[in-house]
Parts: structure tokens; sequence; C-alpha cells
């Protein structure tokens, strides 16, 4: 008896899940488990002709050349030590408050972010900075920790993201757009972040005691000096969605820029400057690899038609739209417990935006594929401070192994309050997300 597509494609993805488990890499996983349904559905011969060609045609591609770049940019960030600047700055406003260290590392993870565009870096960027001063001033390692890892997030919600990058190519949308749309909402999450440790040490003052008041002249000093950091964000984004660039081409002003500002910072060294190209060559081996596993396995979805008969089903149902948006977001934040954001991206995109665009939210199409991209985001990122997977957690913990798992876990459970706050006013309210587009004068 032969399968039919949608049977085989949901027998394919337990397999995948089933490679995950047993630790393979995601891009081998989906490579696997795409090649074995292509070939089930269309034949050996065709699955080489298409491996002979998409793969070269994937990483030939002008619009996939963003990626390194902003990469290269989270790199030259990073070694370079941008993220003093940031900290001291909101540290010298914020930091004569009770939670006000807290805040401030939150502050300074959303201006990283706006320069990096990695949340493992940005977390572990912030962490090497401002934990031992938050420790030093008796911090409870449980809120060091859980602010750090949640504001940690914010490195692929607040752009440049490569996790947007990949949305707009996966939907045909424009990355400058994405870009814009964000902003609101990471604004949002900052202010919910820091709105969380208020809450914590009004419940608990011992958890995060006030220091020093800084002077007028001290807090414009340390403001000046986040101004190099604060003027790339506005060069790159303003650039490309003001039409001055591509956004491949702000990538690499970026990327230069940040190089620049790296270098006069004078903390660059010979071995630093081999250590960004390595590790931007090492992260854009492993993309390139999950995307050209997640290429073969969404040509088998589509050789399978389970989107399209997916999407007829859901809109043939009756359910009201929100009820299945509600749907799909919950089971990102359930599959956030288990996989990294860009799997889960790569993976269910395909499935559910013809889903979501087959739905009237009484926005146009393109407006409801930006809004549809931030909730996604924004659920995608939450992934990385719940259980068991955590990553942003573990990366953490690892600067304070003082402090156990369980209470870290523990610290991230007011800022995962705040993250369903957040999602529950952009679900009610889609203009947030579109807000940025309106007030840049332009829309999608």
């Amino acid at each position: 008896m032969v399968m039919d597509g949608t049977a085989l494609s949901l027998l394919m993805f337990a397999a995948l899940v089933g490679l995950l488990v047993l630790a393979v890499p995601v891009g081998l996983a989906m490579l696997i488990a795409g090649g074995l349904g292509y070939a089930l559905i269309a034949g050996t011969a065709p699955l080489l002709d298409y491996m002979a060609t998409a793969p070269w045609h994937l990483g030939a591609s002008y619009s996939l050349s963003v990626i390194p770049l902003f990469l290269l940019m989270g790199q030259f960030a990073t070694q370079g030590g941008l993220s003093r600047a940031l900290f001291g700055a909101a540290n010298a406003w914020l930091g004569h408050r009770r939670g006000g260290m807290a805040m401030a590392a939150v502050g300074a993870c959303g201006g990283f972010g706006a320069i990096c565009g990695s949340s493992l870096a940005t977390a572990a960027t912030m962490a090497h900075v401002s934990l031992p001063e938050m420790k030093r001033r008796g911090y409870d390692g449980s809120l060091a920790c859980g602010a750090l890892a949640a504001g940690g997030t914010l490195g692929i919600l607040i752009p440049p993201s490569v996790i947007l990058v990949i949305y707009a190519l996966l939907t045909e949308q424009s990355i400058g757009a994405l870009f814009i749309a964000a902003v609101i909402p990471g604004l949002l999450a900052v202010f919910g972040y820091m709105a969380a440790i208020a809450v914590v040490v009004r419940l608990s003052p011992g958890a995060g005691p006030a220091g020093p008041r800084h002077g007028l002249p001290a807090r414009l000093r340390a403001l000046l000096e986040t101004g190099p950091v604060l003027g790339l964000f506005a060069l790159v984004i303003g650039g490309i969605y003001g039409g001055l660039f591509t956004p491949t081409e702000g990538a690499a002003v970026g990327a230069a820029g940040t190089a620049v500002v790296a270098a006069l910072s004078g903390r660059m060294s010979r071995a630093g400057w081999i250590d960004c190209l390595l590790g931007t060559a090492k992260l854009t081996a492993m993309v390139m690899l999950i995307l050209i596993g997640a290429d073969l396995y969404n040509a088998f979805l589509a050789l399978s038609r389970m989107p399209m008969e997916a999407a007829g089903l859901v809109a043939d149902s009756g359910w009201p739209p929100l009820a299945v948006l509600g749907l799909i977001l919950a089971f990102y934040l359930v599959a956030g417990c288990l996989m990294d954001s860009m799997s889960m991206i790569l993976l269910t995109v395909p499935i559910f935006h013809p889903i979501v665009m087959g739905l009237d939210f009484g926005l146009g199409p393109d407006e409801t594929a930006i809004w549809f991209g931030i909730l996604v985001l924004i659920v995608v990122e939450v992934g990385l401070i719940t259980p068991p997977m955590g990553m942003n957690i573990f990366v953490i913990q690892s600067f304070d192994p003082g402090t156990p798992l369980t209470r870290a876990f523990r610290g991230v459970v007011p800022f995962l309050a705040a993250d369903a706050v957040r999602v529950a006013l952009l679900v009610a309210f889609p203009g947030i997300a579109l807000a940025g587009l309106t007030l840049a004068g332009g829309g999608p």
C-alpha cells in the first residue's frame, strides 16, 4: 500500500525528532529525514538530481550573504569589548535603584543585541561583564542569572537578527520591514523585563541591593561612550529601511563599522581578529548545513503537499483565527523546550505560514506575515530560557557555578510572565508590531 503524503510527512517528522533525541546534528537530521521522504515520493534519481544542484544554488545565494556578515558584526562587537560601555552607561543611570544593576544588565543586553544578532553571544558577553559586579554587590544568584538569561534573548529579537533574516527569506518578506517591526516589541521586552525585576526586588528587597548614585556629569560621560554602538545601529537599520543600501550592503557596512570601533577601542589583539574570522566561519558553516538540510526537508514537504492540505483543513474547520494562532504559538512554546530556535523556524514556518496566511485577522497579506513573524520570533526566544533545553540558562550558570541550575531556572519565572504579557498584547493589538513601520513612514 502506498502511503499518502500527509501520513508520510508525519512519519518523517517523527523520524526527525527521533534523530534529534539521539543527538544527531540538526542539519544532518533534516538531510536524512528529508532525503528519505523525498526518495519515497519521487524516487532516488530525482533526489540525486535535486542534491546535485540545490545546495550549490543555496550556498551561492546573494541574499544569504547577509548572514555571515551579521555574524561577523557580532563577533567584532563581542571581541572588541563594546558591551562594557553599554553596561557602564546603563548602570550609571539605573544602578542606584534596588535591582538597578540587573535592570542595567537587561538594558545593556538590548543595546548589545542591536549590533550582535545572537542570543547566546549576548548572554555570554553580558554575563562576563555584569555578573561579577552583581555578585560583588550582593545580588541573589537566582535574580542575576534570570535577568541575564532573559536579557540574552534580546540578541535575536532586537534587529539585526539572523532568525528574522531566515524568516524573511522563507516567507519572501522584506528584511528591512521585519527589522523595523521588531524594534517596538524589542523595547517592550526591555521594559517588561525591567518591570519584572522591579516586582522581584519589591517582594524580596535583599535580592537586588541598591548601588551608589552617580552624578550627572558621570552619567553623561557614560552615555557618550555608547555613541559608537548607537550610531552603528542607526546607520544599519536606518540605512536599510531608508533605501540607502540593501540588507546585505547594510550588514557589510555594519561589520566594517563594528571592526573600526573595535579597533579604536584598543581591546582587539591580533589573536582577537583571527578568533573573529574563525568564529564567523564556524558559525556560518553550521548555519549553512542547517539551511541545506532544511531546504531538502521543505522540498519533501512540498512534494507531500502536507502544508497546503493543512492550510485547507484549518480554513474549512471554521475555527476562529485567533484560536488557530493560539494553538500555533502554544506549539512553539512546547517545541522550544526541546529544540533550538533556528531549527524550529526552518522546520515549522513552511507549514504554519500558509495556514496563518489563509486566515482573516483584518490585516493585509504583508502585514499578517510580518505580525506573525514577530510573534514567532518572541515565542521562539522564550524557548531559550525554558527547561530542559534553556541554553541561555546553561550559558549564564557556567559563569556562576555557585548558583544551582534549579535556582537559575526559578529565576527566569518572572521574566516568562513578562513574555506572556507581551505576547498577549501583540496578539490582541497587532498594530504594536506594525507601529514601527508606520512611524518609519512606510508600510511593508
